[in-house]
């Protein structure tokens, strides 16, 4: 199993993203991850899941919480550490479907 750095190494370039925001079904703005020091690794996974799926739902959701690697464990023994992962579980869950914009 990949750690989340050489998963992360993988990933295409998230430079030109300054945040991306996080819509529930019904349009409703429920977050936004910013490309700043420590969420940059969010940033690039959110990314990668948009590309790949166009939206987050459970199958995306599976491969971020895959991505997220190690991380993913530790988010399940300390909820709240990690809310980018926190959030994955939700729409496992709850049979969610995020909408994603990104904004460059």
């Amino acid at each position: 199993m990949q750690t989340f750095s050489e998963t992360l190494a993988t990933l295409k370039s998230e430079a030109a993203i300054s945040k991306i925001e996080i819509f529930s079904q019904s349009g409703a703005l429920i977050g936004k991850i910013e490309n700043k020091p420590g969420s940059t690794g969010s940033v690039k996974v959110y990314n990668h899941l948009y590309l790949e799926f166009g939206e987050i739902n459970t199958e995306a959701a599976l491969k971020g919480l895959e991505i997220f690697s190690e991380y993913t464990e530790e988010a399940k023994i300390n909820p709240g550490r990690h809310p980018n992962i926190d959030r994955l579980f939700d729409v496992i869950n709850d049979h969610k479907v995020l909408k994603i914009k990104i904004i460059k």
